[in-house]
């Protein structure tokens, strides 16, 4: 297969199993959300993993120390914080009665993140198979608890399911987009890539530490408590084995 042939295997790859989340929902609202409690914590750790034994250190092995990591990764912490405080700010703003104008904000703040998901795919690609691999499964796992949520918002507010469906579906659009354009200008960005990595760990980063892991700490039942820590710890050692089998460590 062709890299551009894994780029949009695994980018829509990621995106039908990104939906699978806001389809459980629509079919069994209890299941979806007893499962999203697990889902989250496994997503949690992928993301850790990813970033910390993967995209870190490969930004820093095809950069170096002259890449300055570390600032983009924290960049892409703030970056991504900016975006969500833009989409919160603006919710919490609207009055009661225009609630449902939130709808908007929240299918182009997901639009955003998909185009971003999209161009970390394929700039991962770009770098290696294996490490675009580990990426694009990172991405696919933890976008099914969000999806869950962002379906249920929809359902909520009035949306019929054809058509939460539907405006789901265009805005996973958007990761095709952007890893297909990624992978065009490649030689324009082929300098760039040690950022590129960098940023999406920052990315991975905040979304595990600001979204699902908070989301975790809410759920006081201590049985579910204990298999959410078993399985972010388990998200981390499924990214570290999966790396490990592809990179023929083990």
């Amino acid at each position: 297969m062709s890299l551009l042939g894994y780029i949009l295997f695994f980018t829509l790859l990621g995106s039908v199993i990104s939906l699978i989340g806001g389809i459980l929902l629509l079919i069994s609202k209890k299941f979806a959300v007893k499962v999203s409690h697990f889902l989250t914590s496994f997503a949690a750790g992928t993301l850790l993993g990813t970033a910390f034994f993967d995209l870190l250190p490969e930004a820093l092995e095809i950069g170096g120390e002259e890449a300055n990591i570390f600032l983009w990764a924290l960049i892409g912490v703030l970056l991504f914080f900016l975006l969500e405080r833009f989409v919160h700010h603006h919710d919490q703003g609207l009055h009661p009665q225009d609630r449902k104008s939130v709808i908007p904000l929240i299918v182009v703040g997901d639009t955003v993140h998909n185009f971003i998901d999209g161009v970390a795919m394929a700039a991962t690609f770009l770098i290696s198979i294996p490490l675009g691999i580990v990426t694009s499964l990172a991405v696919a796992v933890h976008e099914i608890p969000q999806e869950i949520g962002d379906f249920g918002l929809m359902v909520s507010k009035g949306l019929t399911r054809k058509k939460v469906l539907m405006i789901n579906f265009l805005s996973a659009s958007a990761a095709l987009i952007g890893a297909v354009l990624t992978y065009f200008v490649r030689d324009r960005i082929d300098g760039l890539l040690p950022m590129a990595l960098s940023l999406t760990a920052g990315f991975f980063i905040y979304i595990a530490a600001a979204n699902l892991i908070p989301e975790i700490h809410h759920n006081e039942n201590r049985k579910i408590a204990f298999w959410e820590t078993v399985l972010l710890v388990l998200g981390v050692v499924a990214v570290w084995g999966v790396i490990s089998v592809l990179e023929g460590k083990v």
